[in-house]
């Protein structure tokens, strides 16, 4: 039987997930893998250096797949940054649901450590990055440094809670996850109710006016 050629790195994640989720374990070696796919050991390593690797990837796809999705919404472009990330949290948890066989077996012996997870890695990379860029607004200090210690804050503080979303979609036995669903839009319109900075700026103009009408004034 010829081997198959045209492989994209989501066809050999779909193998990969396909046989853990068979075997109960990770492939012995990459020829075996290969071997038991019909493809050439060689496409394996076009996409990934190690199975380490390529389960890093799954989840980075997870992201990718959830934003690829909403980039082609035309709802999604005009949204604020609460509800792109609302957004972004119900279709990206639609995908791991879609998944939630591969999901539970990676990460259910790290529920309580998913920090330090490095299967997640890549997701923290692009999911942070993501956070940096939907427009989420801080109070500018004017202060470089300060300015970067609030983004990375940020940042961290919105990966945690991702993780915390995650542990507690692996716990969810409602139906169609209805209770994460819940946890979801409480959790996330909480830290845009807590990052909520107009009543913050109203007081800092307020100071200022004050501060210049009390220089006039003297």
């Amino acid at each position: 039987m010829a081997k198959k050629k045209n492989l994209t790195s989501n066809d050999i994640i779909g193998f990969y997930m396909d046989y853990v989720l068979e075997h109960n374990h990770q492939p012995k070696n990459v020829y075996l893998f290969a071997k038991a796919n019909n493809m050439e050991e060689s496409k394996f390593y076009e996409f990934f250096g190690s199975f380490e690797t390529l389960e890093k990837q799954v989840f980075k796809a997870f992201f990718d797949n959830t934003h690829k999705a909403l980039s082609k919404s035309e709802d999604y472009q005009s949204f604020d940054a609460r509800n792109k990330l609302l957004s972004f949290y119900f279709t990206f948890f639609e995908n791991l649901s879609a998944n939630r066989s591969y999901v539970i077996y990676a990460l259910n012996n790290h529920k309580n450590s998913l920090k330090s997870y490095k299967a997640l890695s890549e997701l923290k990379h692009v999911f942070t990055n993501y956070i940096d860029n939907i427009g989420i607004e801080l109070i500018e200090i004017k202060q470089e440094q300060i300015d970067k210690i609030q983004r990375r804050g940020l940042k961290e503080t919105a990966w945690l809670q991702l993780l915390l979303t995650m542990k507690f979609w692996i716990d969810d036995t409602s139906s169609s996850f209805e209770k994460t669903d819940i946890f979801i839009e409480k959790s996330v319109n909480t830290t845009f109710d807590v990052l909520d900075i107009a009543p913050v700026k109203s007081l800092i103009d307020l100071g200022k006016f004050l501060y210049k009408e009390k220089i006039h004034m003297n």
